[in-house]
Formats: C-alpha cells, sequence, structure tokens
C-alpha cells in the first residue's frame, strides 16, 4: 500500500513539473509573438510617418531622425509589452512601468525633446529653409547660410567658412533675421 501510494506521489510531481514546463513554453510562445507584433506595427506606423514627412517636403535627415525615434518608442512598447505577458504586470502595474519609464525618458531627454518640437515648429512656420541666409542672436551674433537643417540642431555657415551648429531650442527663442527670404515670409504674413 505504502508503494502505491508512493509511485502515485511521484507521477502526480512528474505530471505537475511536465505541465509546469508546457506553460513555461506557451509563456515564452506568447512573448515571442507579442514583441513580433510590436515591431511590426512599430515598423509599418515608422514608415507611414516617414511618407507623410517626406511628401510633405521633409528632408531625409529629418525622416532618419523620425525612425531613430520610433525605433526608441517601439523598443518601450515591446518592453511594457514583454512585462505583461511574463506577469510582471502583477507585481508592477503596466501603469507604474509606463510611468517610471516616462519619467525617466523625459528628464533624460528634456532639452533633446525641446530641440526636436522646436526644429518641428521652425520647419512648420516656414521661418527657417536650406540655404537661407540668416542671422541669429542680434547684430553681434551669428551669421550666414543654412547648409543643415535637422530636427534637433540647425548648421550655420558664415562667410568666412566658420560652421555654427545650434540647437534648434535656442534658435526658436531668436532673435532671427531671415536676410533671404523676404518674399516668402511676406507671402505667409498676407503683406
Amino acid at each position: 500500500m505504502h508503494a502505491a501510494a508512493s509511485l502515485l506521489q511521484v507521477t502526480s510531481t512528474s505530471a505537475a513539473t511536465s505541465a509546469g514546463a508546457a506553460s513555461l513554453w506557451v509563456t515564452v510562445a506568447e512573448a515571442v509573438v507579442a514583441v513580433c507584433a510590436v515591431v511590426l506595427i512599430g515598423a509599418g506606423v515608422t514608415r507611414v510617418l516617414r511618407r507623410i514627412l517626406l511628401r510633405a517636403g521633409g528632408s531625409k535627415q529629418m525622416a532618419v531622425s523620425v525612425t531613430e525615434w520610433m525605433g526608441v518608442i517601439t523598443l518601450l512598447a515591446a518592453v511594457g509589452v514583454l512585462s505583461t505577458v511574463a506577469g510582471l504586470s502583477s507585481y508592477l502595474t503596466a501603469l507604474t512601468i509606463s510611468g517610471i519609464a516616462g519619467l525617466t525618458v523625459s528628464l533624460a531627454l528634456q532639452a533633446t525633446i525641446s530641440n526636436v518640437i522646436s526644429g518641428v515648429l521652425l520647419q512648420r512656420d516656414g521661418i527657417i529653409r536650406l540655404g537661407d541666409d540668416i542671422q541669429y542672436g542680434g547684430p553681434g551674433g551669428v551669421r550666414g547660410k543654412i547648409v543643415k537643417l535637422s530636427l534637433r540642431t540647425t548648421w550655420i555657415r558664415s562667410p568666412e567658412g566658420v560652421v555654427t551648429v545650434i540647437g534648434n531650442g535656442n534658435l526658436s527663442a531668436g532673435p532671427i533675421t531671415n536676410h533671404s527670404a523676404g518674399a516668402r515670409l511676406e507671402k505667409r504674413l498676407g503683406v
């Protein structure tokens, strides 16, 4: 009788172990499928945003910046989905994880995000364009031709050949004098 009970206990233990292994494989498969879905959705959204940006007249450098930012967002989404599928959300809710991640990213990238938003607004408003002759910082400031315009920075080459890189946040704070876009800006103002 004792041997039968012992055999029954061994059988139930090995069944529980194989059920646990099967459950682990199902969880791994769910995690892989979920991460792949997030990556595919992120890639699709990135392609659509790139197309819209390039059709709207954005530069290829700006499209590369959008692609890089969407990669970061996709990575954060994949980590969030992975933590949910893996069961970490029972210990730390998805809201807590996303809040901590959002706070960390926003504090670490505050200046960069400010420059990117300013770059988008400068592009959208049409204040400056590639090739414009601008002066930044008043009479004693930097004057030259815009040779590179990206989401984060603007590069200005002076007549002497000196290149000055200015963050778009600083540039949008002004003052900016655009010596070569008078007609274009007058049209925008309706003058």
